[in-house]
């Protein structure tokens, strides 16, 4: 309401500007006939006659009216060069904040709803590159002041970087127009001041502030590379470390393109989503699933159905699919795509140089893409233990008959729910009063109550305190700092994954960190500009298709810049933990809503209405989409539900070509479908937002219509 009323302020201003004709007061023609009588008050009252030039030119600039130019020759005409530059100084910097801070405080909201999966980006660049960019369009004065002022206004630049970068900005041009006021008297128009070499010696000075940061940047190169010496000739365009998702990928493009490019693996192709990620744990899932049904074959009709297993079978059935899936990404395979495959461990000894089996091979751009490993949480006696993680849990060939999971993020539920309904007492630990706590609170409560129905043992809110190796125990505390203890035959870490970040060489280079991970630029670069990180060792999105996101970018941007190079962005970036019911996410969810202080909507469908979720008694779990207040904008979607992995591209889809839910509404979905929760969930929307005074005249006329006439 105030900044409905603060805009109808500013309009009535504007009105009355023109509409009185004050513009006139702004003219050259109207100070020149005026400036005896300026110059004989200022004799008279100089402190009275700056103040009152102060106030008009600070409230001129606040509310962007034109004239700032004239005023500023005004005050070198009555000043003088050296105190009217002071002046001016003063006054053009405060009106700027005060038209930026009204800027920020009426449409700042705005825009970031509006562009909210753009602002993180556009957040962390100004963090970076904002006074460049302001001191760049203060320096050159073809660019209108007052829009300098509203498009800064709307980004993240901090208040105090935009005062004194302004003023920095602005100081050679109101030297230049105060020095030319002066001479006011013999001026006829703004054009002799604005000549072509004016104009472009501030261009030029425009970009010295790039320029030197560009000197900087290759002094600093030139330090971090000195000592290394620079092959004339490289064997390799590139290098890929690591033949995991980000790795293959990034190989394949580089050979696509007919770069030349080496893959180097220690240990497996197809890194940890095909050996011990992904591809296993979908395949127990899947048996998991089947023994679920099973459970539940009264709901379909069938009073009983028995199942008899042997583990060992079914882990054997798991690493059957593991080989059948191989050779997808064999070395055969690569080799057969132009890429040159080596086994062996790497070892970066310089910027240019990789050592593997021996020999030293040279390259001129490197790519880190070693992946993750297990967390392991530092708690007394697991040492003690043969404690199990998603890398060595294949080898299992029994059942445990107690399974202790520690971590209820996706990979400690997806396992924990595996083992259960494969017949294990499993309890689960987390130290959170929820599990999967990146989802809204009403997410978990699904989840957890599946868990329970299912004969999970939840102990949540718990903290680990030791482990018992004489005993097999685990003792936990819980928040009443009470010692509770959990018997296990076999204990499951999944408490997260830390980037690989040692044993090939890093060590030898000064690489930059942040928080213990790798630090990189937008284009996925190291401080070394010639070598890049993608994949799961650079702790962003750690999924395999978040992996062959960041491959794209780091394969292109190494090989073809500095011709053209793209900054990495996660626009409409989905993910799906693998749960029975399966728990799917693109963009932001209620929580991340709230706590970005957006104006949204929730539009929640359930899908126990949905015709195919009832025939398949699946008819449990719910689509939740996310609107800005008042539009058919998606910010984002959570779906709880069978096969909500399935149902998610299409939200996907319409998020990143920016399709509105009126589009789904519109769009023809086959019957029976769990896609068609999609089009509910539209619809949904749609009646919430229908036009009430439209319709009810619509009963009018349709009323009328009845009548025969």
């Amino acid at each position: 309401m105030k900044r409905r009323v603060f805009l109808l302020f500013l309009a009535i201003i504007f009105v009355c500007f023109f509409a009185f004709d004050l513009q006139r007061y702004f003219t050259l023609d109207f100070v020149k006939t005026q400036l005896d009588t300026f110059r004989q008050y200022n004799q008279n009252q100089p402190m009275i006659t700056a103040l009152i030039y102060l106030v008009i030119y600070i409230i001129s600039v606040t509310f962007s009216c034109p004239g700032a130019a004239v005023l500023t020759l005004l005050g070198g005409a009555i000043f003088g060069l050296w105190w009217g530059t002071v002046l001016v100084s003063i006054a053009s910097t405060v009106g700027a904040t005060f038209a930026f801070l009204g800027t920020r405080w009426l449409l700042g909201d705005y825009v970031r709803e509006k562009w909210h999966q753009k602002w993180k980006e556009v957040e962390l660049g100004f963090q970076k590159e904002g006074p460049f960019y302001l001191l760049t369009l203060r320096l050159i004065p073809i660019v209108p002041f007052f829009l300098v002022n509203i498009l800064m206004g709307v980004t993240p630049i901090r208040w105090t970087s935009y005062v004194f970068f302004s003023w920095i900005g602005m100081l050679p041009g109101t030297m230049a127009y105060v020095n030319a006021g002066e001479q006011l008297s013999t001026l006829t128009s703004l054009r002799g001041i604005l000549s072509p070499s004016f104009v472009g010696a501030t261009i030029v000075l425009g970009l010295l502030p790039f320029l030197a940061k560009s000197v900087i940047l290759g002094i600093k190169n030139r330090k971090l590379y000195a000592g290394f010496k620079k092959p004339k000739k490289f064997d390799f365009n590139m290098i890929v470390i690591g033949g995991g998702s980000a790795g293959l990928v990034t190989a394949y493009i580089a050979a696509a393109v007919k770069a030349k490019v080496a893959l180097i693996e220690k240990h497996k192709m197809g890194g940890d989503c095909l050996n011990t990620g992904c591809v296993p744990s979908k395949a127990l899932l899947r048996t998991a699933k089947f023994m679920a049904e099973i459970r539940s074959c009264q709901e379909l009709g069938i009073k009983k159905v028995e199942a008899q297993f042997e583990f060992s079978d079914v882990m054997k059935r798991v690493h059957q699919l593991i080989a059948q899936i191989e050779p997808h990404d064999s070395v055969e395979r690569y080799q057969g795509l132009g890429v040159d495959c080596i086994e062996g461990e790497a070892q970066i000894i310089s910027p240019f140089e990789v050592r593997v089996n021996g020999k030293v091979l040279t390259t001129k751009n490197i790519v880190i893409a070693t992946g993750a490993g297990p967390r392991i949480p530092a708690v007394p006696g697991l040492s003690d233990i043969s404690y199990l993680t998603s890398e060595n849990l294949w080898g299992l060939k029994e059942l445990p008959k107690k399974l202790l999971v520690v971590g209820g993020g996706a990979i400690g539920c997806e396992m924990a729910q595996a083992f259960t309904l494969l017949g294990s007492e499993v309890t689960l630990v987390e130290g959170a009063d929820r599990i999967l706590q990146k989802e809204d609170p009403e997410v978990s409560d699904l989840i957890q109550s599946q868990f329970k129905k299912q004969g999970m043992d939840l102990k949540l809110g718990c903290r680990l305190v030791r482990f018992d190796p004489s005993s097999s125990s685990a003792i936990l505390e819980d928040q009443q700092k009470k010692e509770i203890s959990v018997a296990f035959d076999k204990v499951l870490i999944a408490s997260g994954r830390k980037p690989r970040l040692t044993g090939f060489g890093l060590e030898n280079l000064k690489f930059e960190m942040d928080k213990g991970e790798l630090s990189l630029d937008p284009f996925l670069r190291t401080n070394y500009p010639n070598i890049f990180a993608c994949g799961d060792v650079i702790g962003r999105y750690q999924f395999t298709h978040g992996a062959a996101h960041e491959a794209w970018f780091v394969a292109v941007n190494a090989l073809f810049s500095p011709l053209k190079k793209f900054k990495l962005h996660y626009k409409a970036f989905p993910w799906v933990t693998y749960t029975l019911p399966e728990v799917a996410r693109v963009g932001l969810n209620e929580t991340e809503a709230k706590a970005q202080n957006l104006s949204y909507e929730v539009i929640s469908y359930d899908l126990a209405e949905l015709d195919r979720a009832i025939t398949d008694s699946e008819a449990h779990g719910f689509v939740k989409v996310i609107t800005p207040k008042g539009k058919d904008q998606i910010l984002g979607v959570t779906i709880v539900g069978a096969h909500a992995g399935d149902m998610l591209p299409e939200f996907v889809l319409a998020m990143r070509w920016g399709l509105g839910l009126n589009k789904i509404l519109s769009t023809v979905h086959p019957y029976p479908t769990l896609a068609e929760a999609n089009k509910y969930v539209a619809g949904v929307w749609r009646k919430k937002h229908a036009p009430e005074k439209v319709l009810t005249w619509l009963e009018k006329v349709h009323r009328f219509r009845r009548q025969g006439l």
